[in-house]
């Protein structure tokens, strides 16, 4: 049985346990709002396990993050105790990809049905995972709290999509089949192991901010924005910054000297622009 007690201490959630759509949405929202998605234990070239104890242990016992399969398998496992109807629903994230090139199926969302209406739950992809629940049978915007999104069908596929400023995107794209966990795992290895999978290329951040806001790191740029708003741009200079820009932007506390490094992140050829350091 999931520690729910512990679940629901690290996402900072104080409601009822009943499977409803309110509940749905605030644990969501919690969720993408304190546990960071991150992809530090792939660069480290440790094993991501995808067992409900290995999860739990790292994502709430040790504070960590992770990516979609630890992600969203800690949320599914949460949701289905709860009493909760949720399946994990493969998908293909292709951002900005014209949809004549076809992404790896390597991403995992859930699928729940409450009260006989379908809804999208994904806690895992990335600096633009919504917190809350997007209705899977509705093809016009949805507010989604901090973009607005809209499910839209072409031929026999389904996209999510996101929009920032005025212009729509593909986020993702499913065709409804349900992933179970034999195929997740031979996702998630692939993903954390193959040299040229984005995760071993770079470094990857992202958390939503409880004002409405997210902050992202990819590789050495850190950015802050609302929307199509950005915050605050900056380049990360030093591998100890980094370590300091994790712990205070992210509460990702890594022991110190621990050396990050990907093809897309180098520190050895960086000259710093200035000597300030982050405020």
């Amino acid at each position: 049985m999931p520690n729910f007690d512990a679940y629901f201490g690290r996402i900072g959630y104080k409601g009822p346990r009943e499977p409803t759509l309110d509940v749905l949405n605030r644990i969501i929202r919690g969720h993408a709002c304190s546990i960071p998605f991150e992809n530090i234990d792939v660069l480290l070239g440790h094993d991501i396990k995808l067992d409900p104890g290995a999860v739990e242990e790292k994502l709430i016992r040790q504070g960590r993050g992770g990516y979609c399969f630890e992600q969203n398998g800690l949320l599914l496992s949460m949701l289905s105790a709860l009493g909760f109807r949720a399946t994990p629903v493969a998908a293909r994230v292709g951002f900005q990809v014209p949809r004549d090139l076809v992404p790896p199926r390597t991403h995992v969302f859930l699928r729940l049905e409450i009260e006989g209406v379908p809804w999208l739950a994904d806690v895992g992809i990335g600096g633009f995972s919504p917190p809350c629940a997007i209705q899977l049978d509705h093809d016009g915007e949805q507010e989604a709290g901090l973009e607005p999104r809209r499910i839209v069908r072409d031929g026999y596929r389904w996209f999510h999509q996101i929009r920032i400023g005025e212009e729509w995107s593909d986020l993702c794209q499913f065709t409804g089949e349900e992933m179970p966990l034999t195929d997740r795992e031979l996702a998630n290895w692939w993903t954390s192991t193959n040299p040229d999978s984005k995760f071993r290329q770079n470094l990857m951040v992202a958390r939503a901010e409880p004002d409405g806001a997210r902050k992202t790191i990819q590789n050495r740029e850190f950015t802050h924005r609302r929307g199509a708003l950005v915050l605050e741009k900056r380049e990360i200079r030093s591998e100890d910054e980094m370590l300091s820009v994790l712990t205070r932007h992210f509460d990702l506390n890594l022991p110190s000297g621990v050396k990050l490094s990907a093809p897309n992140l180098r520190w050895a050829d960086f000259e710093p622009k200035d000597a300030a350091g982050w405020p």
